[in-house]
């Protein structure tokens, strides 16, 4: 039967210290009830002494989140320990969380005291806290540079005081794997009431090791792990929750551990946290990362098309993203072009594939990646069917402080002039849904991006905006001093080219009245 690891979730406290990542208590709530859908065992809450705004936050937390053990994190001193209550006494489950340093190096340079001051410190802390709840957790800060004998006698005092868990953190990711695997294993086999408590790990990415420290100190004896959602955290942050937790479920040959998170929610976490702090993760993370089940290698999309085992070793849905991605790119294969196109609901013989091919890797040299619009206007040898092309003639915008905004528009298709207006959240909503009036196009934004290309108060601003018409994505791009201008044409141009892909399908009479019936 597999062992349980306690899932010790920290994005709220160490998460939040992460430079940019501070979040306001309403937003520490919406993120605290994402954490109890992802079913974490301990939320650590904040750190209510550091300020008003924090102490608020672990209030509403306490009282609002039922599901985890939620936490707060105190200095190893009453008046920390009684305000962390304070904060804490709403929770059906809490746990005070206390600590102070051990290395000599914190001891002498940041605290100034002995050995056994920070000793008799670290026992009336643990039982002043006792004395208001059950569940506290201690913990030595710079534990994997403590001296090994000192850290033992911290470790049984506080157990001895009541502690009820130990945590032992690598606060500045000094530690490897081995070496850190080993602390642990020596003190389950010197601390005399070690299986009184609940030994928990708290690992830093530094030298970015964070997740493998982590799963070294769980095979040697910690069943409890403090970690954050896409490892944000001081410097380089801490242990990543869907990285660690992914690692057990995927490899259980080789540890024979489970917990209780709901990884289907994984994905989910992690873009609220990012659209809460507004730091994305890269590319390439693990897990969450936009490539992480992405494909764009010819040999490598080959085989995944054939069976998704031969190059994932998890399924994306195990994570809550719906489905892998094939990039098609100068590295595609016929094989992953004729898919989409399949997808995109095109048959191609092998001669039309083998024509169709040829111009996209000319396409593929030039752009870094090829998406929908491409391969079809490859497919109609145009980028745009004039016919049907809508063009911007006028554009009128109201907006402001406590009114709707409205937007006027009037557009071309070089035949007809065509006046329309709507409503929206912001001008450039307005203007995009007087635009669907116009052309009863209904798209679905899924990206926009506005970049400056000039300096200055009339810098010119680029706009770029995926939509996806009929489950397929087209995209447009515009630039202007007038963002809002700016952004109607790039959303402009990406409607026309989804009329174009319909014109290719379908006779022109057809596509008239087609348009004409949208709703």
């Amino acid at each position: 039967m597999k062992e349980n690891i306690s899932i010790f979730d920290t994005t709220l406290r160490d998460g939040e210290q992460s430079p940019g990542c501070s979040m306001n208590p309403k937003e520490k709530l919406k993120m605290a009830r994402q954490l109890e859908a992802l079913n974490v065992d301990i939320i650590e809450a904040g750190f209510p002494i550091a300020s008003e705004g924090d102490f608020e936050a672990v209030k509403e937390i306490a009282m609002t989140v039922k599901g985890p053990t939620i936490a707060a994190l105190s200095r190893a001193t009453q008046v920390d320990i009684d305000r962390a209550f304070e904060a804490l006494q709403y929770a059906s489950k809490p746990r005070i969380h206390t600590f102070v340093a051990t290395s000599d190096i914190h001891l002498k340079y940041k605290l100034k005291k002995t050995r056994e001051e920070v000793l008799e410190q670290s026992i009336r802390a643990v039982e002043h806290a006792k004395q208001l709840t059950d569940d506290v957790e201690f913990s030595c800060e710079d534990a994997s540079r403590t001296d090994l004998d000192y850290l033992c006698r911290v470790i049984e005092a506080v157990i001895e005081a009541g502690a009820t868990v130990v945590n032992l953190p690598d606060t500045v990711g000094y530690a490897i794997p081995v070496e850190y695997g080993d602390l642990i294993r020596t003190i389950r086999q010197r601390v005399k009431n070690f299986d009184k408590a609940i030994l928990s790990v708290h690992c830093h990415n530094d030298l970015g090791l964070a997740v493998a420290n982590s799963i070294a100190a769980v095979l040697n004896g910690a069943r409890q792990v403090e970690c954050t959602i896409n490892g944000i955290g001081e410097r380089a942050g801490n242990a990543s929750l869907e990285e660690f937790v992914m690692a057990l479920r995927t490899r259980p040959d080789a540890l024979p551990f489970q917990t209780g998170i709901n990884t289907e929610e994984i994905y989910k976490s992690s873009r609220l946290l990012s659209s809460l702090t507004g730091m994305m993760v890269q590319r390439n993370k693990a897990i969450v990362g936009a490539n992480a089940f992405s494909h764009e290698a010819g040999i490598h999309q080959d085989g995944v098309i054939k069976s998704r085992m031969t190059y994932e070793i998890m399924t994306p849905e195990s994570v809550g993203i719906k489905h892998s991605t094939l990039v098609l790119g100068k590295h595609s294969g016929r094989h992953a072009l004729k898919k989409r196109f399949e997808e995109l609901g095109y048959s191609l013989s092998a001669e039309e594939l083998d024509t169709v091919y040829q111009e996209f890797t000319r396409l593929a040299d030039k752009k870094k990646e090829i998406l929908d619009d491409d391969l079809i206007a490859i497919l109609n040898n145009e980028t745009e069917n004039d016919e049907f092309s809508y063009m911007l003639t006028s554009l009128q915008v109201m907006t402001g402080t406590g009114v709707r905004s409205t937007a006027v528009l009037e557009m071309s298709d070089g035949k007809q002039t065509y006046v329309d207006s709507a409503t929206g959240d912001g001008p450039v909503d307005a203007a995009y849904k007087a635009i669907e009036r116009i052309t009863k196009m209904n798209g679905q934004l899924v990206d926009y991006t506005i970049n400056s290309v000039t300096w200055g108060g009339d810098a010119v601003g680029e706009v770029f905006v995926k939509v996806i018409f009929n489950d397929v994505v087209f995209t447009g791009h515009a630039a202007s001093t007038d963002i809002v201008t700016g952004s109607v044409e790039a959303y402009l141009q990406a409607v026309n080219r989804a009329i174009s892909a319909r014109a290719a399908k379908m006779p022109g009479e057809e596509l008239i009245k087609n348009q004409a019936n949208a709703v």
